[in-house]
């Protein structure tokens, strides 16, 4: 039980984290539709980056997006990145 707690806990603390970190791009969100839900998943569950390329992304964010994708936790921040729809926001100092 001790170890559910903590890796919920853990969980919550790195997605706030992300979320902080995000107000910093500057990209702009786009609209929630049921296509940034599906490609959000996607990012979620199959790769980071493919959401992206749902959503009609760039080349170079689509492949930041994968390459990230290794670290695993960066699978969190392409699903928001995802579900919002966010264009813009590619390297140059932001993801």
């Amino acid at each position: 039980m001790k170890k559910k707690i903590t890796t919920l806990l853990t969980l919550f603390i790195i997605m706030t984290c992300q979320l902080s970190f995000a107000a910093g791009t500057h990209g702009t969100d786009g609209q929630i539709s049921g296509r940034s839900v599906g490609a959000s998943i996607c990012s979620l569950l199959i790769w980071p980056g493919i959401g992206q390329a749902i959503n009609g992304q760039s080349t170079e964010k689509n492949v930041t997006h994968a390459v990230l994708g290794l670290t695993g936790i960066f699978r969190l921040w392409s699903f928001y990145d995802a579900i919002i729809d966010r264009q813009g926001g590619v390297w140059h100092n932001r993801i």
